[in-house]
């Protein structure tokens, strides 16, 4: 997934990079995720060894002579060397978790709200468009790029919460309001100030609560739930309940525990007490904030939780692990979503909200229209969708790939009307009188061998555009259509 850097766009490249950054693997084990795991496997030497430390020290304490005296300086002096060298550590990881939030929010968004929608609808669906569909590795590569994903939906999803009708304020929107002091009227009212204190005080710690979200997975403790004690069970298998509940529980104390104590805040560098005063002040207050969006995630019910939690659940289906993944099946997320929803366990307002965002069809998703000039010559056409914030959520906002049977590198924008989607049942019903003959002609056409069009449906409802994709002058699916 992560090869041939210089075959890719400016925009792809940064994606891939960003990626890594993450959730790794990294050439320098130095990715988000990596050094989590390092943390997490030396947390018991290194609080063994500032325990040896202390207990020699109290012994020497007791002790009046030179000897002991001198060998007590030595050890206090071990004690300050050991504890400035973690808390260093800590903090270059706090100072690379922050700089990787704002490089995604500079990824992201733009000037203006038009402008965020664009290069948010272009980061997801790249990231879709990037990930194997099909084989082996689908399942790794999916759970690598989850924090990213999830941590766009979240943004999204907070601009939707914040910045709509102060009337409609819902629990979500005034528990945010308790925990930060986020002036609404005045992010309403388009203040650059206001959208700068914004990102600041609330889009940083939310980016930072979505990628450490299931950090706690991989402590030692989780690892052997999820591989077994001897390491070879199959890590993406479905857990006994038993098992789940044992995870969720490490997880949520390990994540938090490293936050806390993995992350921390970064430590401030200037000779200013006031400034340093109002950073530290800063510094907490986003580690609280982080915090309780992790803590309210697990039980969201009506909450800031379900920031995290309906994202989490709309990214585990779009970007699936499990055995059972079905690219075809990826438009019914909603379906599960508004389950969960009617069971008590996130918002159906919420829901309703990120629906708003998305529709059925998730970035990236290889839609197979019939144009309008069908009964002129029978065919289909490949389009990707491109766009958020549909008019309605089942009529995708899409680039067209294809044009009279022929793949093109620079599209038209077009919303693919339910009636022309041949994902849709009654729809692809309008080709049942097409002959046999003619529908391998078009699969001839848009497949790229004999081997691929001998498994595909003879009537296709979706394409898989990853090979697509990987061609570099048709990454530019978002800039301005021709």
């Amino acid at each position: 997934m992560l090869k041939n850097f210089s075959g890719d766009t400016k925009f792809t490249a940064k994606v891939k990079i960003l990626l890594i950054k993450i959730y790794g693997p990294s050439p320098l084990k130095d990715s988000v995720l990596e050094r989590a795991i390092a943390f997490y496997e030396l947390e018991s030497l290194s609080q063994g060894k500032v325990n040896v430390l202390k207990n020699e020290m109290t012994k020497l304490v007791q002790i009046d002579s030179d000897k002991s005296n001198k060998k007590l300086f030595n050890l206090e002096r071990e004690q300050q060397v050991y504890l400035k060298s973690i808390s260093a550590e800590r903090n270059e990881r706090a100072q690379h978790l922050q700089q990787i939030c704002r490089d995604i929010l500079e990824l992201c968004e733009g000037e203006s709200l038009v402008e965020t929608k664009r290069k948010s609808a272009e980061l997801l669906g790249t990231i879709q468009l990037l990930l194997p569909t099909e084989g082996s590795k689908v399942a790794v590569e999916n759970e690598r790029s989850k924090p990213l994903y999830r941590a766009v939906l979240a943004l999204r999803l907070l601009d939707q919460a914040c910045l709509k009708n102060p009337s409609s304020a819902d629990a979500l929107t005034q528990e945010l309001a308790d925990i930060v002091a986020v002036d609404f009227n005045e992010l309403r009212n388009g203040s650059a100030e206001a959208f700068r204190q914004f990102a600041d005080d609330v889009k940083i710690p939310v980016i930072m609560a979505a990628i450490l979200q299931d950090i706690g997975h991989y402590h030692p403790k989780a690892q052997n739930i999820i591989k077994g004690l001897d390491g070879k069970l199959d890590h993406f298998r479905t857990l006994q309940v038993a098992e789940r509940k044992a995870l969720l529980q490490i997880n949520y104390r390990e994540t938090t525990k490293y936050l806390l104590n993995g992350i921390g805040a970064v430590n401030y560098l200037g000779d200013s007490v006031a400034e340093r005063e109002a950073f530290a002040s800063t510094q907490i207050k986003t580690l609280r904030f982080v915090k309780q969006l992790l803590m309210s995630s697990v039980q969201p019910k009506l909450g800031v939780g379900n920031l995290l939690k309906i994202p989490q659940i709309y990214t585990s289906i779009v970007l699936s692990t499990k055995d059972n993944y079905n690219y075809k099946l990826l438009p019914r997320v909603y379906q599960v979503l508004y389950k969960n929803a009617e069971r008590g366990r996130c918002s159906r307002s919420v829901v309703d909200a990120l629906y708003q965002i998305t529709g059925d069809f998730p970035q990236g998703f290889g839609v197979i229209y019939m144009p309008n000039d069908v009964y002129q010559e029978a065919r289909y056409e490949y389009a990707i969708v491109t766009q958020l914030y549909p008019d309605k959520p089942n009529e995708p906002k899409c680039r067209v790939t294809s044009r009279h049977l022929t793949f093109i590198g620079h599209g038209h924008d077009l919303v693919v009307k339910k009636s022309n989607n041949l994902y849709f049942v009654e729809t692809a019903q309008n080709f049942s009188s097409m002959s046999k003959a003619r529908l391998n002609e078009i699969l001839s056409l848009l497949s790229s061998n004999y081997l691929e069009r001998k498994e595909l449906d003879l009537l296709p409802r979706c394409w898989q555009p990853v090979e697509y994709f990987s061609n570099k002058v048709n990454q530019k699916l978002w800039s301005r259509a021709r």
